[in-house]
């Protein structure tokens, strides 16, 4: 047996449940259709032409269409934006040229998500040249993007070049081809090999004035490429109908080159050459469509593997909790009983066996097939460890008969409101990420239940200050030294150890320990955070129904009002310095104004806000300079705390060090989200410090509420200040820009954090200050156990749930559009929770020790 403590415990379990998430999105993300050639700087030779009982000397490409192309890529541009009654009032030269007749004119279906990013992947004589106007997606009636709808996905796609001799018509309805085919066209076009890994066709009217043997030849190449790709892609790929249409159209082209070839220039060499041409055509299409079949198979193996995984995570903790949130906080890991478990051997075999049956018999790629069998061995190995761990501590509870020495320090205590408020919302939010429109409009879930929780804290606070504490059951986990004010009152009234006497006199009132404004403080703030939770909901609207609808948020970044946002920003960052310096030390205080000084200097250098003397933009910059002089102070601010909290492991009687170094860490975060925030959203950085203020000074103090309730209250107030920033389940609200501050190149791993960072500063900065509070309230190490398990725990439920439900939605209509885009959120929460937990490990004074 191995004591672990509950917080190294849930920090373990949430790593291992990280792996089982990423094994999870591997099998469920369409992994891409590849060419596994690997002469990439070698010119491969093209097929030669089809031959039937006759040579054919045309082995080489065959010649260009155009000397050179140039595209003119519009970000959003939707089909009717060109075709409709819009592209004759706002792109008359266009609509002139397509009605010309010297032109093609398409709808390029782009494929869901759309994003805006290069689709088009690829590479002087008489030739003419192409001019291609497109767009990389359309959008939606709203102006967004990043949905399936019509809007969205239909592109306006017009290839303009003297080369094309049409009859002027009809232009109001053009042929719809697929947005993966301008690849193969281009290529085409231009006399260069298709790229091997494009699943695009053709697009024939291109190539439809040129001879019949060029055209067939086009096409040849075309089959023949798609071909390969399929054979090195799908295991049976001879059956496929896209092949075997293939293999037809060539033995067909082989007798028509028999025929060119010998002058015959009768009707049945036209004849034949139109059957090979609808062949071809038709293979193509078979072809293309068998190939984005692939792409979009589910991987189901690797998607059961990594579900058992997580769901064993789930299990073991949700059977730990009595263990875990007991005033010990130490949990009993059985170590040995897998090693000398028959169950533990008998399962791996049953899982070895099992592997080697379904890599053996898959008819397409596997993720977890192509693993190594000392990577899939370890997987399994962990799989067989934990489902042992399961059965034994199952077993121990059906033997023990009660578990009355491990449950938490008040076994006969009752639930109170606010427990119940918890668990009914946890359910609640679970149960609503099996509806589309929930998970479209999850932030109206998350601000009901923190406008609920403020009501259910100000009941709280009424009846604590009116009629005592006679009725509220005991809380289970009580803050046990380091509170002040009006706790510091109710510990003399019940006791040093925070927990009521029994001296038949209850607990006393609010009322009696709370003087002067502290009391009216106490009693208004859950209304102050009411209020502020509506300010900030008229910010930033989000979701999918109401995203149309003006907002502060609008209003403030448009051009006519860059003075109010320039003075609400420079308001904010006073804020946030004087709510943040207080426990700061002097020099980390002068870093602090120094870096939001550098903050409004970086926003006024890009042309966001104005400086009072500045009357226009004339001076705008990237902000380079002055983004670098504030991740200086970021960086001295950060280093400070941590030196501090080194130094507190060492002197460990000295506990007011631990405290600054945890807050300046805490500023340190702050700063940085203050310089990656673009300045509408600073009012939300500015009001999560002063929410935060209020509920430790006014509500967790007072009313004495244990760990596990304060963890998931900042977790809630994490999550509503995710939606409070703008951002949505929609991967289209990620601002990118963050993680291009202060830098002039793309560099991967910088622009990661700080994208991740910026996106999901408003959950950090909670568990942060989390940390902070817990570490500042309680000398002991059980409070931060119980909050780093709680933390766990609260974030397990809804993506193990989650995982199980996409994986019965996987053919729902808004699977892509909607389900896989939250699922993607979810496993990026999991990996930042896994850090947040490995954090309150480190910060936990508990220590490992065998038994």
């Amino acid at each position: 047996m191995m004591r672990l403590g509950s917080g190294t415990f849930a920090a373990c379990c949430v790593a291992i449940e990280v792996l089982g998430v990423a094994v999870f999105l591997r099998g469920f993300f369409p992994a891409p259709v590849r060419s596994s050639a690997n002469t990439r700087h070698q010119a491969e030779l093209p097929a030669p032409e089809p031959s039937a009982g006759a040579s054919s000397n045309w082995t080489k490409l065959p010649p260009p269409l155009f000397s050179k192309v140039v595209i003119v890529l519009i970000d959003a541009l939707r089909d009717d934006f060109v075709f409709g009654s819009k592209g004759v009032k706002f792109m008359p030269y266009t609509t002139y040229l397509v009605e010309k007749g010297a032109s093609h004119s398409f709808v390029a279906e782009a494929k869901p998500p759309t994003v805006t990013m290069p689709r088009i992947k690829e590479r002087e004589t008489v030739l003419p040249s192409l001019l291609v106007l497109c767009g990389d997606h359309g959008m939606s009636e709203m102006g967004s993007h990043g949905a399936s709808s019509t809007e969205e996905l239909n592109t306006a796609l017009i290839f303009i070049s003297s080369a094309f001799e049409r009859k002027p018509g009809d232009i109001r309805h053009p042929k719809h081809v697929q947005q993966i085919d301008v690849a193969a066209t281009l290529a085409i076009g231009l006399g260069l090999p298709i790229p091997r890994d494009s699943v695009g066709s053709l697009i024939f009217p291109i190539v439809e004035r040129k001879p019949m043997r060029e055209q067939l030849r086009f096409l040849h190449l075309n089959t023949v490429q798609l071909s390969k790709l399929l054979k090195e892609n799908v295991p049976l790929y001879e059956k496929d109908p896209g092949f075997e249409q293939f293999k037809m159209s060539e033995r067909l082209h082989g007798n028509w080159i028999k025929l060119y070839l010998e002058e015959n220039n009768s009707e049945v060499l036209f004849n034949l050459g139109t059957k090979v041409l609808r062949q071809y055509l038709d293979a193509l299409k078979m072809l293309s469509l068998s190939l984005s079949t692939q792409m979009a198979q589910y991987d189901i193996y690797s998607m059961m593997v990594g579900t058992v995984v997580v769901l064993e995570v789930l299990a073991l903790l949700l059977l730990s909790i009595p263990q875990a949130l007991h005033r010990k906080a130490e949990l009993e890991v059985p170590l040995s009983s897998p090693v000398f478990s028959l169950l533990f051997y008998l399962m791996f075999l049953v899982l070895s066996a099992l592997h080697v049956i379904v890599c053996t018999s898959a008819e397409s790629s596997c993720y977890f097939c192509g693993l190594s069998w000392l990577a899939a061995g370890g997987v399994m190995v962990l799989i067989s460890a934990l489902l042992c761990a399961i059965v034994s501590v199952l077993t121990k509870m059906f033997f023990s008969g009660n578990l009355s020495n491990k449950t938490p320090s008040h076994p006969n205590s009752k639930w109170s409101e606010l427990d119940h408020l918890i668990l009914l919302g946890t359910v609640g939010h679970v149960l609503s990420l099996g509806a589309s429109s929930f998970v479209e409009e999850e932030h109206q879930t998350w601000y009901f239940l923190v406008n609920t929780l403020c009501l259910a804290l100000s009941q709280e606070t009424y009846r604590n200050y009116f009629l005592g504490d006679n009725s509220e059951p005991q809380h289970h986990f009580p803050m046990e030294q380091g509170l002040d004010g009006a706790a510091s009152a109710l510990k003399t009234r019940t006791g040093g150890d925070g927990t009521e006497r029994d001296n038949g006199h209850g607990s006393p009132f609010l009322s009696e320990v709370l003087e002067g404004h502290e009391k009216w403080m106490v009693l208004a703030s859950p209304w102050l955070i009411l209020a502020c939770c509506r300010l900030l909901r008229s910010l930033n609207q989000t979701g999918v129904q109401w995203a149309h609808r003006p907002d502060l948020g609008h209003w403030l970044t448009s051009s006519d009002h860059k003075a109010e946002l320039s003075a609400l920003a420079a308001l904010s960052l006073l804020v946030i310095f004087m709510l943040v310096q207080r426990g700061c030390s002097p020099m980390s205080k002068a870093a602090l104004a120094l870096g939001l000084l550098g903050v409004y200097c970086f926003r006024a250098a890009i042309g966001s806000v104005l400086f009072p003397w500045q009357q226009d933009n004339k001076d705008i910059s990237k902000g380079i300079i002055e983004a670098r002089f504030v991740y200086v102070f970021v960086l001295g601010i950060l280093f400070t705390g941590t030196k501090d909290l080194l130094k507190s492991q060492v002197i460990a009687a000295d506990f007011k060090i631990k405290t600054v170094g945890l807050w300046e860490i805490y500023s340190g975060l702050v700063l940085l989200a203050a310089l990656l925030f673009r300045p509408h959203n600073l009012p939300v950085l500015a009001f999560s410090l002063l929410i935060q203020t209020v509920m430790t000074k006014f509500i967790w103090k007072p009313l004495r509420h244990d760990a596990a309730e304060i963890t998931i209250m900042h977790y809630w107030f994490g999550q509503a200040f995710f939606y409070f920033q703008g951002n949505s389940n929609n991967i289209a609200t990620v601002d990118i820009s963050a993680g291009f501050v202060g830098l002039d190149t793309y560099m991967e791993i910088p622009a990661m954090f700080l994208t991740a960072f910026g996106t999901y500063a408003g959950p950090v900065l909670w568990a942060s200050h989390l940390v902070h509070f817990l570490s500042s309230e309680t000398s002991s190490g059980s409070a931060l156990s119980h909050a780093c398990f709680c933390y766990a725990l609260i974030c397990s439920i809804p993506v193990s749930t989650y995982i199980i439900l996409v994986t019965s939605l996987r053919y729902h209509l808004f699977i892509w559009s909607v389900f896989s885009p939250k699922l993607l959120y979810e496993g990026m929460h999991l990996l930042i929770t896994a850090a947040i937990c490995v954090f309150f490990t480190a910060m936990d004074q508990t220590r490992l020790t065998e038994t």
